[in-house]
């Protein structure tokens, strides 16, 4: 360390990188989770510099030198924001970039990183040491004796600084620029049209800004040439370009609530991503950018009352200068940061899936209530709802036993599986009936909208347990009404099956074959079922993106606008036909994709040699039924007993599964850290043991409370 000190006090004047790059590798530790050795070498590097004085001067002069002959305007504006290339370019993009990094100009200071910190996890030691050590090393940097030789003289120093905070005011006017523009952008003003009929504070903070940085131009340009000889020009006062930027960021805000009610996109997620890291890094250069940091007074034109306290004007200077060093130290270690995960693909994932997933669990959870039987006479909809669904299961059964005789080639009978499923799924959405199994993605979404809260600690235990009641015994009827007529209707059809064809559905090897499918413990079918789950959860992630895109897009306009369509309905019909597809869109389109992923999962098995298939309780219910009627009713009791525990797990596994997928994604995308799962657990169960029927019977009628009854 003490040898690099010394290259670059022989040499201050140099800007080669080389010295900087050999110091911050004496400050790097073995390994990054090692902030302790990091914090002690900066504390060497402190004190040595605290014992040499001239070292302390030609090192400040050094990074100085480094930071004004290189553009810096790039290093602000670019790293740690998203660039105006799109989501899927920019995943391209990184993705490519971590095979085959880019060219490198070390013209430009943003590029220099690159060889200063390489590893992508330098961030985490500088972040590591503490900011007191930071601060320490800055603090002994700044009050360094300015560096002077036979060439250079004090006042270099301060140009080259002056140059630094040049290249930050066009940073700042970049950014400025850049959102203006993404104010103007079409999408914005879709969710929020009121920004055409008022003053746009995305155009109105870029003109404050340009008051804001002539005034500061000129001085600056009146520091340079004066040096604190003569008077200098007043600053423009930046507190209504705080307003502005107060206003633009309120703008944003209303335009996140607006998109959980009318719908988002990908491409605008990531504008109001983008829109939000520049405004951000607005403001943080705005306050560093401050004439206190930079050894401009301001001129004070007031008359001070009474003697000057020289030393509380001293004492609240250096506060500031320790808040703004402080600034200046986040902003650095945020830049860091953004250049070590420039190719991290998880972070812009992460930067922006949050919205649109909480869009589409927004919209699964609205259809989530109409899983939700308050009353026992929803709970008696409910039960002819999935009894319907059980009886067209039943058929569906059949005709995927009659397209497994074709003996198809694999992709064929994949095809034909998954039509059987899909047209299935989507008639029974049609009719208005339930499949039991997709109400736990809905539902799931529903729970998480109850556990939301900011702090954690204001959700209201009560009223989730109730609403737990609700989902459980809800979630109980549907089973049941899909079980108790698609047993029976699958027995039937076999039945009517042998009287027409004078033959069994099934052969007696089929029915075995059927049995040991379904059975927990000689197959794989709990595992199967779990697969199951997961083409659940999956399904009602499509149904909820459907149903965001639906209101996004104005689907019932869009078909209304349809010439070709308004020939063969009509324009009442095409009317009616629009809104329904807004309506029902996500439900359709779930249930086709759910109807794919259980018509192809097997065949995909088979033709890599995995054990991949999917087990689904109501079909594995119908499979019992008709190997019941191929086996002429001769069952041993232990088969039958087998078979029935087999249907239950595998019910069980699949509402388990898809639940347990749907809340996670549902408390992510909602940014909920829920920590009362105990105490909920132990709500849930105290309100069984005070009341265990109401787990799978509601009450007549909902109670009203007193506050919603008419006044008499």
């Amino acid at each position: 360390m003490l040898s690099t000190l010394k290259l670059i006090a022989a040499d201050p004047n140099s800007d080669n990188i080389d010295h900087l790059v050999a110091l911050i590798n004496t400050l790097r530790p073995n390994k990054p989770e090692l902030g302790a050795q990091a914090a002690e070498k900066v504390r060497i590097l402190v004190q040595l510099l605290h014992g040499e004085p001239d070292q302390a001067s030609a090192l400040r002069h050094y990074v100085l030198r480094l930071f004004s002959t290189r553009r810096q305007i790039s290093l602000y504006t670019d790293t740690g924001i998203l660039p105006n290339a799109g989501f899927f370019t920019e995943l391209f993009q990184r993705m490519s970039f971590r095979l085959l990094p880019p060219a490198l100009d070390e013209n430009y200071l943003r590029d220099c990183l690159d060889r200063l910190l390489p590893k992508e996890t330098d961030y985490l030691w500088i972040n590591a040491v503490p900011t007191a050590d930071w601060l320490a090393l800055f603090d002994l940097l700044s009050r360094a004796a300015p560096y002077t030789d036979a060439e250079n003289n004090a006042a270099s120093d301060a140009i080259d600084r002056h140059k630094t905070i040049g290249e930050m005011l066009e940073a700042i006017q970049t950014l400025s620029y850049r959102i203006s523009a993404m104010g103007l952008e079409p999408a914005l003003l879709r969710l929020y049209p009121s920004i055409d009929e008022f003053e746009s504070p995305f155009l109105m903070q870029n003109v404050e800004l340009h008051l804001y940085l002539n005034s500061y131009r000129q001085h600056l340009a009146a520091a340079d040439s004066a040096f604190g000889q003569a008077e200098l020009p007043p600053l423009e006062d930046a507190r209504h370009l705080s307003v502005m930027l107060d206003q633009c960021e309120t703008i944003v805000l209303k335009i996140r609530k607006n998109a959980l009610r009318m719908g988002s996109s990908v491409s605008l997620t990531y504008l109001l991503v983008r829109l939000e890291q520049s405004i951000a890094r607005l403001r943080k250069l705005l306050t560093l950018v401050d004439v206190g940091e930079i050894g401009i007074t301001e001129p004070n034109t007031e008359k001070p009352e009474g003697p000057l306290d020289l030393g509380a004007i001293e004492a609240q200077a250096t506060a500031q200068q320790l808040a703004k060093r402080s600034e200046a130290l986040t902003l650095a270690q945020e830049l860091i940061e953004g250049h070590n995960r420039k190719y991290a693909v998880r972070e812009l994932f992460a930067d922006n899936i949050n919205l649109l997933a909480r869009n589409v669990t927004e919209n699964a959870s609205r259809t989530g209530e109409h899983y939700i039987a308050e009353d026992r006479s929803e709970y008696a909809t409910m039960f002819r709802s999935a009894a319907g669904a059980g009886f067209v299961i039943g058929f569906m059964s059949m005709l995927k036993i009659l397209a497994s005789y074709l003996r198809a080639a694999p992709l064929v009978e994949a095809f034909l599986f998954s039509m059987n499923y899909s047209l299935g799924f989507m008639l029974i959405h049609v009719l208005h009936f339930t499949v039991a199994t997709k109400q736990p993605a809905m539902t799931a979404s529903r729970i998480a909208s109850g556990l939301q809260s900011h702090d954690g600690r204001n959700i209201d235990i009560d009223s989730l347990v109730e609403l737990i009641v609700k989902v459980i015994r809800t979630q109980f009827i549907a089973v049941a009404g899909n079980l108790v007529i698609a047993f029976p209707a699958a027995y039937l059809i076999a039945l009517c099956y042998q009287a027409l064809f004078g033959h069994h559905l099934v052969s007696p090897d089929k029915a075995a074959h059927l049995l040991h499918d379904i059975d927990p413990f000689a197959s794989l079918a709990l595992f199967h079922a779990a697969i199951a789950g997961v083409c659940l959860f999956l399904a009602g992630l499509i149904s909820g993106y459907y149903d965001n895109k639906a209101l996004y897009t104005h689907m019932a306009k869009r078909v209304a606008r349809a010439h070709w369509l308004r020939g063969i309905l009509g324009e009442e019909r095409q009317a009616r036909f629009g809104e329904y597809l807004e309506r029902n869109l996500g439900g359709l389109m779930g249930n086709f994709y759910f109807g794919i992923l259980l018509g192809t999962i097997g065949t995909i098995g088979f033709m890599l040699g995995l054990p991949i298939d999917i087990r689904h309780i109501t079909f594995s219910a119908t499979n019992f039924a008709t190997a019941l009627v191929g086996l002429d009713n001769h069952m041993s009791w232990q088969t039958a007993v087998t078979s029935v525990i087999g249907v239950i797990g595998i019910g069980t596994v699949n509402l388990w599964v898809s639940f347990s997928l749907a809340l996670f994604v549902a408390l992510r995308a909602r940014q909920v850290r829920f920590r009362h799962g105990l105490t909920l657990a132990k709500a849930v169960f105290k309100r069984f043991c005070k009341g265990p029927r109401d787990f799978f019977i509601p009450p007549k009628k909902v109670a009203i409370p007193e506050e919603e009854h008419p006044a008499a």
